[in-house]
C-alpha cells in the first residue's frame, strides 16, 4: 500500500485536491474528532458501503484511523483493493500524527467545528 505523509495530506486538503478521505474508525470516534473533509466508513462496513458511497473506482481515496498502532486503515485499503479500487493511499499516522504535527481536527471535542 502506498503511504501518504502528514505533510502531503495537509497540502492536498489545503489545495482542494480531488480525493475522498475516509476515516475507518467507528462513528463515535469520528464524531468526537476527525480530519477536515473526512467521511466515515468503518472498516467492517467498507465492502458493503464502498460501491454506493465511492462509485468512481479511479478516484483517489485516502484511508486513515487512529495511529500507527491501528490496523483498520490497512484492512480497509485491502478490502477496497479487492473491490477493484486502485488509486489508494494510506495515512498510517492517523489522527495522532495529524494532531502531533499541529494540524486541527474537527468534531464534538474541538472548538474549531463539528
Amino acid at each position: 500500500m502506498i503511504e501518504i505523509t502528514t505533510t502531503e495530506l495537509a497540502e492536498w486538503i489545503k489545495t482542494g485536491r480531488a480525493f475522498d478521505l475516509i476515516e475507518t474508525l467507528g462513528p463515535t470516534a469520528f464524531e468526537k474528532s476527525h480530519l477536515p473533509g473526512a467521511r466515515n466508513i468503518i472498516s467492517d462496513d467498507i465492502l458493503v458501503r464502498a460501491p454506493a458511497e465511492l462509485p468512481d473506482k479511479s478516484r483517489m481515496i485516502v484511508v486513515y484511523c487512529a495511529s500507527t498502532k491501528c490496523k483498520r486503515a490497512s484492512l480497509s485499503a485491502a478490502r477496497l483493493e479487492s473491490l477493484g479500487y486502485r488509486n489508494l493511499r494510506e495515512f498510517t499516522g492517523g489522527k495522532r500524527a495529524w494532531r502531533e504535527a499541529g494540524y486541527l481536527l474537527v468534531g464534538s471535542e474541538h472548538d474549531n467545528g463539528a
